[in-house]
C-alpha cells in the first residue's frame, strides 16, 4: 500500500486569478435577496434579454431536424461560415479579409479571448491588458503562464488607454495588446486615427493588436464602432474578435470568429483543433443568416435603436433620482461613479458594498467596478437588459436607496 503525506487540493491556484469569483458572488446575493422577498431587477450579467430575428430562429430549427447536421464540424468553421464572415466584414468595415486563412469560427468571442494567449504566446511572455476590463482578458493571461502589465483606463483621459503612458521597455517585450472599442465595462470609443497610431506602434514594435469588438452593432448617436482592420496594413498586426451574442442577441448560440492575421489565426486554429471539434452546423447556418439579413436590411435596422432608447431612458430617470451618472456613446452598459454617499470614501470595498447594499435592499443587481481590475474601484457596471418599465422601476428604487443613505 502507497502511504502519502501529502495533502491534495484539487484546485489549480490559476482559478483565483480568472475573475469570476464577483459574478458567482453577486448570484449569492441574489439569492438572499429573493429568499427575503425581494423582486429582482437583475441589471448584473450584460446577456440580451430579446431573441434573435424569426428568419434566425427558423434556420436553426430546421437545420436541427436534418439527419446530416450530427457530424463533428470543421474546427476553422464551415466554408459557407467564414466565406459569410468575410463578406460581411467587407460590407460592414470596407476591411477585405481572406476567408480561408484569416478567419476562425468561435464558441463565442470568449472562446477565442480564453485561448489565444495559449496558442500566440509562450509561459513568461507579457501582455498588455486593459484596467479596467472583460474579466476573461486577465484570466486567460493567468492560464496561459503570461505575464500581464495593467494599461490603466482613467477618467481624465476620457478613459481611452494613453499610448504615450506605455514604457519603451514593456513594448519591447509585450507579444500583444488587447484593445476594446467600444469596450466592457466602459465604452470607450475612438476614431480612425487613433487605431492608426496603434496600429504604427504594434508594427514599430512587432507587437499584435487584440481588438475586441463585441459591441460593433451598439453605437448612439451616428456613432458606429470602427474595426481595426479598416486601417490600411492592420491584417499584419492585428486580429479582431466578433460576436453574435450582442448584435443578433444570439448568446445562447455560443458562435463568433476572429479575423485578421494569418500566423495567429492559424495559431488559435491549430489549438482549437486538440480542444475541439468546433461550433455545431445548425448554428453556423443560423449565424450565415444573421449576417445575411443585417446586410439586407441595412445599418439602421440593427439592436443599436434599441439600446440608445434604454440608455436614454436610465440616463434620464436616474439623473432626476439623484445620481448624475454618466450617457455612453456605445454599448449596452453604463459606467457610473458611485454616488457621493459612497465614492467620496474611495476606501476599498466602496463598489463592492454599494452593490451589496443595493441589492439586499432594493433587488437591483448591478456589477461592482472592482470586478474588471483594481482601476474599477468606485464604479459600478450598469446592463441595459430589462424593458423600459423595469428600467424605469429599476431607477424608482435606485433613487429611494439613495435618499436613505444621506
Amino acid at each position: 500500500m502507497i502511504h502519502s503525506s501529502k495533502q491534495h487540493k484539487w484546485r489549480s491556484a490559476k482559478l483565483a486569478h480568472l475573475g469570476s469569483s464577483i459574478f458567482a458572488e453577486v448570484a449569492a446575493w441574489k439569492a438572499e435577496a429573493r429568499q427575503s422577498g425581494l423582486d429582482i431587477i437583475d441589471l448584473g450579467i450584460g446577456s440580451p434579454d430579446r431573441a434573435p430575428l424569426p428568419e434566425i430562429r427558423q434556420t436553426l430549427s430546421d437545420a436541427v431536424l436534418r439527419e446530416d447536421s450530427y457530424a463533428y464540424p470543421s474546427s476553422k468553421g464551415s466554408a459557407a461560415f467564414r466565406n459569410q464572415a468575410a463578406r460581411w466584414m467587407q460590407w460592414r468595415f470596407g476591411a477585405e479579409v481572406d476567408p480561408e486563412e484569416e478567419v476562425v469560427s468561435l464558441m463565442g468571442s470568449q472562446d477565442g479571448l480564453a485561448h489565444l494567449a495559449l496558442a500566440i504566446c509562450n509561459p513568461g511572455d507579457l501582455a498588455i491588458v486593459p484596467d479596467p476590463g472583460y474579466p476573461i482578458y486577465s484570466g486567460a493571461l493567468a492560464i496561459a503562464g503570461v505575464r500581464a502589465w495593467p494599461l490603466p483606463l482613467l477618467e481624465e483621459n476620457a478613459f481611452r488607454p494613453d499610448l504615450d503612458s506605455i514604457p519603451e521597455e514593456v513594448w519591447r517585450e509585450a507579444s500583444f495588446i488587447l484593445l476594446s472599442f467600444p469596450g466592457n465595462p466602459i465604452s470607450v470609443t475612438v476614431d480612425l486615427a487613433y487605431m492608426e497610431r496603434v496600429v504604427a506602434l504594434a508594427r514599430k514594435w512587432d507587437v499584435l493588436v487584440v481588438h475586441d469588438l463585441a459591441y460593433s452593432e451598439m453605437g448612439f448617436d451616428g456613432y458606429r464602432p470602427i474595426s481595426i482592420l479598416q486601417v490600411p496594413g492592420a491584417r499584419d498586426a492585428a486580429v479582431e474578435f466578433h460576436s453574435f451574442s450582442k448584435s443578433f442577441n444570439m448568446a445562447g448560440c455560443r458562435i463568433g470568429f476572429m479575423t485578421g492575421n494569418a500566423q495567429a489565426v492559424g495559431a488559435l486554429r491549430e489549438l482549437k483543433s486538440n480542444v475541439d471539434y468546433g461550433v455545431f452546423e445548425p448554428i453556423q447556418e443560423a449565424a450565415v443568416v444573421a449576417l445575411e439579413q443585417a446586410m439586407a436590411s441595412g445599418p439602421d435596422q440593427g439592436v443599436s435603436a434599441l439600446y440608445e432608447r434604454r440608455r436614454n431612458l436610465v440616463v434620464e430617470a436616474l439623473h432626476l433620482e439623484g445620481w448624475a451618472v454618466p450617457s455612453p456613446e456605445a454599448t449596452m452598459f453604463i459606467w457610473a461613479k458611485l454616488p457621493d454617499a459612497y465614492g467620496s470614501r474611495g476606501e476599498a470595498g466602496s463598489s463592492r458594498r454599494f452593490a451589496h447594499d443595493l441589492l439586499l435592499r432594493t433587488g437591483v443587481a448591478v456589477i461592482p467596478g472592482d470586478a474588471f481590475g483594481s482601476q474599477g474601484e468606485g464604479y459600478v457596471r450598469i446592463a441595459l437588459v430589462e424593458e423600459e418599465e423595469r428600467l424605469l422601476e429599476a431607477a424608482r428604487r435606485i433613487g429611494e436607496f439613495l435618499r436613505s443613505e444621506r
